[in-house]
Protein backbone atom coordinates (compact mmCIF):
# COMPACT_ATOMS: atom_id res chain seq x y z
CA UNK A 1 0.00 0.00 0.00
CA UNK A 2 1.40 3.42 -1.03
CA UNK A 3 1.54 6.46 1.29
CA UNK A 4 -1.25 8.05 -0.72
CA UNK A 5 -3.47 5.00 -0.25
CA UNK A 6 -2.73 4.92 3.50
CA UNK A 7 -3.68 8.59 3.87
CA UNK A 8 -6.89 7.99 1.92
CA UNK A 9 -7.69 4.99 4.11
CA UNK A 10 -7.11 6.96 7.33
CA UNK A 11 -9.34 9.79 6.09
CA UNK A 12 -12.19 7.26 5.66
CA UNK A 13 -11.72 5.87 9.17
CA UNK A 14 -14.47 6.69 11.67
CA UNK A 15 -14.97 6.84 15.38
CA UNK A 16 -18.68 5.99 15.37
CA UNK A 17 -19.73 2.99 13.28
CA UNK A 18 -23.25 2.70 11.89
CA UNK A 19 -25.15 -0.55 11.33
CA UNK A 20 -24.00 -0.92 7.68
CA UNK A 21 -20.37 -0.50 8.81
CA UNK A 22 -20.84 -3.03 11.60
CA UNK A 23 -22.58 -5.53 9.33
CA UNK A 24 -19.81 -5.17 6.74
CA UNK A 25 -17.16 -5.83 9.41
CA UNK A 26 -19.19 -8.72 10.83
CA UNK A 27 -19.31 -10.40 7.41
CA UNK A 28 -15.55 -9.96 7.11
CA UNK A 29 -15.10 -11.67 10.49
CA UNK A 30 -17.33 -14.61 9.59
CA UNK A 31 -15.65 -15.08 6.22
CA UNK A 32 -12.27 -15.28 7.95
CA UNK A 33 -13.38 -18.19 10.18
CA UNK A 34 -13.02 -21.68 8.66
CA UNK A 35 -15.20 -23.64 11.11
CA UNK A 36 -18.98 -23.38 10.90
CA UNK A 37 -19.31 -23.67 14.68
CA UNK A 38 -16.96 -20.70 15.13
CA UNK A 39 -18.97 -18.71 12.59
CA UNK A 40 -22.18 -19.40 14.51
CA UNK A 41 -20.60 -18.55 17.88
CA UNK A 42 -18.95 -15.32 16.67
CA UNK A 43 -22.01 -14.34 14.64
CA UNK A 44 -24.23 -14.57 17.71
CA UNK A 45 -21.69 -12.71 19.88
CA UNK A 46 -21.32 -9.87 17.33
CA UNK A 47 -25.11 -9.57 16.95
CA UNK A 48 -25.40 -9.22 20.74
CA UNK A 49 -22.76 -6.48 20.74
CA UNK A 50 -24.34 -4.61 17.82
CA UNK A 51 -27.72 -4.68 19.60
CA UNK A 52 -26.14 -3.19 22.73
CA UNK A 53 -23.93 -0.71 20.83
CA UNK A 54 -26.81 0.67 18.75
CA UNK A 55 -29.04 1.05 21.80
CA UNK A 56 -26.65 3.69 23.17
CA UNK A 57 -26.63 7.26 21.75
CA UNK A 58 -23.85 7.68 19.14
CA UNK A 59 -21.08 5.89 21.02
CA UNK A 60 -17.57 5.94 19.62
CA UNK A 61 -16.24 2.45 18.96
CA UNK A 62 -13.20 2.56 21.23
CA UNK A 63 -11.57 0.96 24.27
CA UNK A 64 -13.76 2.81 26.77
CA UNK A 65 -16.94 1.60 25.09
CA UNK A 66 -15.76 -2.01 25.02
CA UNK A 67 -14.87 -1.74 28.72
CA UNK A 68 -18.43 -0.54 29.33
CA UNK A 69 -19.70 -3.52 27.35
CA UNK A 70 -17.62 -5.91 29.45
CA UNK A 71 -19.13 -4.37 32.61
CA UNK A 72 -22.60 -4.80 31.06
CA UNK A 73 -21.90 -8.51 30.46
CA UNK A 74 -20.55 -8.98 33.98
CA UNK A 75 -23.72 -7.41 35.41
CA UNK A 76 -25.72 -10.12 33.64
CA UNK A 77 -23.83 -12.73 35.73
CA UNK A 78 -22.59 -14.53 32.64
CA UNK A 79 -19.83 -17.08 33.01
CA UNK A 80 -16.30 -15.70 32.44
CA UNK A 81 -15.85 -18.06 29.48
CA UNK A 82 -19.01 -16.67 27.84
CA UNK A 83 -17.89 -13.09 28.44
CA UNK A 84 -14.45 -13.81 26.99
CA UNK A 85 -15.91 -15.35 23.82
CA UNK A 86 -18.05 -12.25 23.30
CA UNK A 87 -15.12 -9.92 23.89
CA UNK A 88 -12.96 -11.94 21.49
CA UNK A 89 -15.65 -11.45 18.85
CA UNK A 90 -15.69 -7.69 19.48
CA UNK A 91 -11.89 -7.50 19.19
CA UNK A 92 -12.09 -9.38 15.90
CA UNK A 93 -14.82 -7.00 14.74
CA UNK A 94 -12.59 -4.01 15.51
CA UNK A 95 -9.64 -5.60 13.73
CA UNK A 96 -11.66 -6.21 10.56
CA UNK A 97 -13.15 -2.69 10.71
CA UNK A 98 -9.66 -1.21 10.92
CA UNK A 99 -8.37 -3.51 8.19
CA UNK A 100 -11.05 -2.26 5.78
CA UNK A 101 -10.46 1.38 6.73
CA UNK A 102 -13.73 1.88 8.63
CA UNK A 103 -12.00 2.32 12.00
CA UNK A 104 -8.71 3.96 12.83
CA UNK A 105 -5.87 1.55 13.72
CA UNK A 106 -5.34 3.43 17.00
CA UNK A 107 -8.90 2.76 18.16
CA UNK A 108 -8.67 -0.90 17.10
CA UNK A 109 -5.40 -1.27 19.03
CA UNK A 110 -7.06 0.17 22.13
CA UNK A 111 -9.94 -2.31 21.84
CA UNK A 112 -7.46 -5.16 21.45
CA UNK A 113 -5.98 -4.25 24.85
CA UNK A 114 -9.28 -4.83 26.69
CA UNK A 115 -8.70 -7.78 28.99
CA UNK A 116 -11.15 -10.61 29.42
CA UNK A 117 -13.03 -11.56 32.57
CA UNK A 118 -11.01 -13.37 35.22
CA UNK A 119 -11.81 -16.97 36.01
CA UNK A 120 -11.87 -17.64 39.73
CA UNK A 121 -11.56 -21.36 40.41
CA UNK A 122 -12.63 -24.11 38.03
CA UNK A 123 -16.24 -24.68 36.99
CA UNK A 124 -17.38 -28.21 37.71
CA UNK A 125 -18.34 -30.37 34.78
CA UNK A 126 -21.29 -32.75 34.52
CA UNK A 127 -20.70 -36.47 34.16
CA UNK A 128 -23.06 -39.44 34.06
CA UNK A 129 -22.44 -42.72 35.82
CA UNK A 130 -22.46 -45.91 33.75
CA UNK A 131 -25.93 -46.66 35.16
CA UNK A 132 -27.24 -43.25 34.09
CA UNK A 133 -25.73 -43.76 30.64
CA UNK A 134 -27.56 -47.08 30.30
CA UNK A 135 -30.80 -45.43 31.46
CA UNK A 136 -30.37 -42.72 28.83
CA UNK A 137 -29.91 -45.32 26.07
CA UNK A 138 -32.66 -47.65 27.28
CA UNK A 139 -35.13 -44.78 27.63
CA UNK A 140 -34.58 -43.98 23.96
CA UNK A 141 -35.17 -47.53 22.72
CA UNK A 142 -37.97 -47.73 20.18
CA UNK A 143 -38.86 -49.67 17.04
CA UNK A 144 -39.73 -46.45 15.24
CA UNK A 145 -37.42 -44.87 12.67
CA UNK A 146 -36.91 -41.84 14.89
CA UNK A 147 -36.25 -44.00 17.95
CA UNK A 148 -33.55 -46.05 16.22
CA UNK A 149 -31.87 -42.89 14.93
CA UNK A 150 -31.92 -41.20 18.33
CA UNK A 151 -30.47 -44.26 20.06
CA UNK A 152 -27.68 -44.49 17.47
CA UNK A 153 -26.83 -40.81 17.95
CA UNK A 154 -26.75 -41.17 21.75
CA UNK A 155 -24.57 -44.28 21.38
CA UNK A 156 -22.07 -42.35 19.23
CA UNK A 157 -21.96 -39.44 21.71
CA UNK A 158 -21.56 -41.69 24.75
CA UNK A 159 -19.45 -44.46 23.26
CA UNK A 160 -17.15 -42.46 20.98
CA UNK A 161 -17.05 -39.06 22.72
CA UNK A 162 -17.83 -37.10 19.56
CA UNK A 163 -18.91 -33.48 19.44
CA UNK A 164 -22.35 -32.63 18.03
CA UNK A 165 -20.98 -31.20 14.79
CA UNK A 166 -18.72 -34.24 14.35
CA UNK A 167 -21.65 -36.60 14.86
CA UNK A 168 -23.72 -34.70 12.31
CA UNK A 169 -20.88 -34.90 9.77
CA UNK A 170 -20.34 -38.70 9.87
CA UNK A 171 -20.73 -40.28 6.46
CA UNK A 172 -21.16 -43.96 5.57
CA UNK A 173 -17.68 -44.08 4.03
CA UNK A 174 -16.16 -42.98 7.37
CA UNK A 175 -17.16 -46.31 8.93
CA UNK A 176 -14.28 -48.66 8.14
CA UNK A 177 -12.35 -51.57 9.66
CA UNK A 178 -8.82 -50.80 10.80
CA UNK A 179 -6.65 -53.30 12.67
CA UNK A 180 -9.69 -55.63 12.94
CA UNK A 181 -11.74 -52.92 14.69
CA UNK A 182 -14.55 -50.70 13.44
CA UNK A 183 -13.58 -47.03 13.37
CA UNK A 184 -14.76 -43.65 12.14
CA UNK A 185 -11.83 -42.97 9.84
CA UNK A 186 -10.36 -39.57 9.00
CA UNK A 187 -12.94 -37.58 10.96
CA UNK A 188 -12.41 -33.83 10.60
CA UNK A 189 -12.96 -32.23 14.00
CA UNK A 190 -12.52 -28.89 15.69
CA UNK A 191 -9.79 -26.74 14.18
CA UNK A 192 -9.75 -29.06 11.13
CA UNK A 193 -7.80 -31.66 13.11
CA UNK A 194 -8.17 -35.13 11.57
CA UNK A 195 -8.39 -38.24 13.75
CA UNK A 196 -9.62 -41.84 13.62
CA UNK A 197 -12.11 -42.82 16.32
CA UNK A 198 -12.58 -46.44 17.49
CA UNK A 199 -16.23 -47.58 17.52
CA UNK A 200 -17.28 -50.13 20.20
CA UNK A 201 -19.32 -53.10 18.96
CA UNK A 202 -22.48 -52.02 20.81
CA UNK A 203 -22.26 -48.58 19.17
CA UNK A 204 -21.80 -50.13 15.72
CA UNK A 205 -24.86 -52.34 16.29
CA UNK A 206 -26.97 -49.30 17.16
CA UNK A 207 -25.79 -47.47 14.04
CA UNK A 208 -26.39 -50.56 11.86
CA UNK A 209 -29.95 -50.92 13.18
CA UNK A 210 -30.67 -47.33 12.16
CA UNK A 211 -29.02 -47.42 8.74
CA UNK A 212 -30.66 -50.76 7.88
CA UNK A 213 -34.22 -49.63 8.60
CA UNK A 214 -33.54 -46.20 7.06
CA UNK A 215 -31.94 -47.84 4.01
CA UNK A 216 -28.92 -45.53 4.17
CA UNK A 217 -26.01 -46.84 2.11
CA UNK A 218 -24.15 -43.64 1.27
CA UNK A 219 -23.83 -40.01 2.32
CA UNK A 220 -24.61 -38.73 5.81
CA UNK A 221 -25.32 -41.44 8.35
CA UNK A 222 -27.80 -39.37 10.36
CA UNK A 223 -30.79 -37.68 8.72
CA UNK A 224 -33.83 -35.71 9.80
CA UNK A 225 -37.05 -37.63 10.40
CA UNK A 226 -40.25 -35.65 9.78
CA UNK A 227 -43.49 -35.80 11.76
CA UNK A 228 -44.79 -38.47 9.43
CA UNK A 229 -41.92 -40.76 10.42
CA UNK A 230 -40.12 -40.47 7.08
CA UNK A 231 -36.55 -39.38 6.30
CA UNK A 232 -36.36 -35.73 5.27
CA UNK A 233 -33.31 -34.03 3.80
CA UNK A 234 -29.74 -35.21 3.49
CA UNK A 235 -28.46 -34.64 7.02
CA UNK A 236 -29.11 -33.43 10.55
CA UNK A 237 -27.87 -30.27 12.24
CA UNK A 238 -25.92 -29.99 15.52
CA UNK A 239 -28.94 -28.11 16.89
CA UNK A 240 -31.11 -31.10 16.03
CA UNK A 241 -28.76 -33.36 18.01
CA UNK A 242 -29.01 -30.95 20.95
CA UNK A 243 -32.80 -31.43 20.98
CA UNK A 244 -32.40 -35.22 20.79
CA UNK A 245 -30.15 -35.25 23.87
CA UNK A 246 -32.46 -32.93 25.82
CA UNK A 247 -35.49 -35.10 25.05
CA UNK A 248 -33.63 -38.28 26.03
CA UNK A 249 -32.47 -36.72 29.30
CA UNK A 250 -36.03 -35.72 30.13
CA UNK A 251 -37.27 -39.28 29.52
CA UNK A 252 -34.49 -40.67 31.74
CA UNK A 253 -35.14 -38.10 34.48
CA UNK A 254 -31.65 -36.57 34.18
CA UNK A 255 -31.52 -32.83 34.85
CA UNK A 256 -29.34 -30.21 33.16
CA UNK A 257 -27.75 -32.58 30.65
CA UNK A 258 -26.00 -31.10 27.61
CA UNK A 259 -24.61 -33.05 24.63
CA UNK A 260 -21.05 -32.15 25.63
CA UNK A 261 -21.64 -33.85 29.00
CA UNK A 262 -21.84 -37.15 27.11
CA UNK A 263 -18.37 -36.44 25.68
CA UNK A 264 -17.08 -35.81 29.22
CA UNK A 265 -18.82 -38.98 30.41
CA UNK A 266 -17.13 -41.04 27.69
CA UNK A 267 -13.74 -39.71 28.79
CA UNK A 268 -14.31 -40.43 32.47
CA UNK A 269 -15.72 -43.94 31.92
CA UNK A 270 -12.71 -44.73 29.72
CA UNK A 271 -10.42 -43.56 32.52
CA UNK A 272 -12.29 -45.55 35.20
CA UNK A 273 -12.02 -48.63 32.98
CA UNK A 274 -8.23 -48.27 33.01
CA UNK A 275 -7.79 -46.33 29.77
CA UNK A 276 -4.47 -44.52 29.37
CA UNK A 277 -4.60 -40.73 29.40
CA UNK A 278 -2.76 -40.53 26.09
CA UNK A 279 -5.25 -42.88 24.40
CA UNK A 280 -8.21 -40.88 25.73
CA UNK A 281 -6.57 -37.75 24.34
CA UNK A 282 -6.35 -39.43 20.92
CA UNK A 283 -9.98 -40.53 21.18
CA UNK A 284 -11.28 -37.04 21.93
CA UNK A 285 -8.91 -35.28 19.55
CA UNK A 286 -7.48 -32.87 22.11
CA UNK A 287 -4.32 -30.99 21.19
CA UNK A 288 -3.45 -30.48 24.87
CA UNK A 289 -3.42 -33.26 27.45
CA UNK A 290 -4.46 -30.66 30.05
CA UNK A 291 -7.78 -30.36 28.26
CA UNK A 292 -8.25 -34.12 28.50
CA UNK A 293 -7.49 -34.00 32.23
CA UNK A 294 -10.27 -31.45 32.70
CA UNK A 295 -12.67 -33.76 30.88
CA UNK A 296 -11.78 -36.57 33.28
CA UNK A 297 -12.57 -34.39 36.26
CA UNK A 298 -9.42 -35.75 37.87
CA UNK A 299 -8.73 -32.46 39.65
CA UNK A 300 -11.52 -32.99 42.18
CA UNK A 301 -13.16 -36.13 43.60
CA UNK A 302 -16.52 -35.45 45.20
CA UNK A 303 -17.64 -39.00 46.04
CA UNK A 304 -14.65 -39.47 48.35
CA UNK A 305 -13.99 -35.82 49.10
CA UNK A 306 -10.70 -34.96 50.78
CA UNK A 307 -12.49 -33.00 53.50
CA UNK A 308 -14.84 -35.83 54.53
CA UNK A 309 -12.37 -37.32 57.01
CA UNK A 310 -11.09 -34.29 58.92
CA UNK A 311 -11.95 -35.80 62.31
CA UNK A 312 -14.02 -32.78 63.26
CA UNK A 313 -17.48 -34.40 63.06
CA UNK A 314 -19.38 -34.49 66.32
CA UNK A 315 -17.90 -31.21 67.54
Amino acid sequence: MTKKQKKSKNRCAKKVLRIPDLEHSKNAVLNSLPAKTSQESYGHAIDEFILWYCSEPRLAFNRTVVLRYRFFLEQKNLAPSTINVRLAAVRRLAYEAADTGLLSPELAAGIARVKGAKRLGVRIGNWLTAQQGKALLQGSWSDTLRGKRDRAILAILLGCGLRRAETASIRVEHLQVREEHWVIADLVGKGHHVRTVPVPEWVKRAVDEWTAVAEITEGNVFRRVNKGGRISGIGITPKGIWHIVKAAAQRAGILNLAPHDLRRTCARLCHLAGGELEQIQFLLGHVSVQTTERYLGSKQKLHHAVNDQLGLDGV
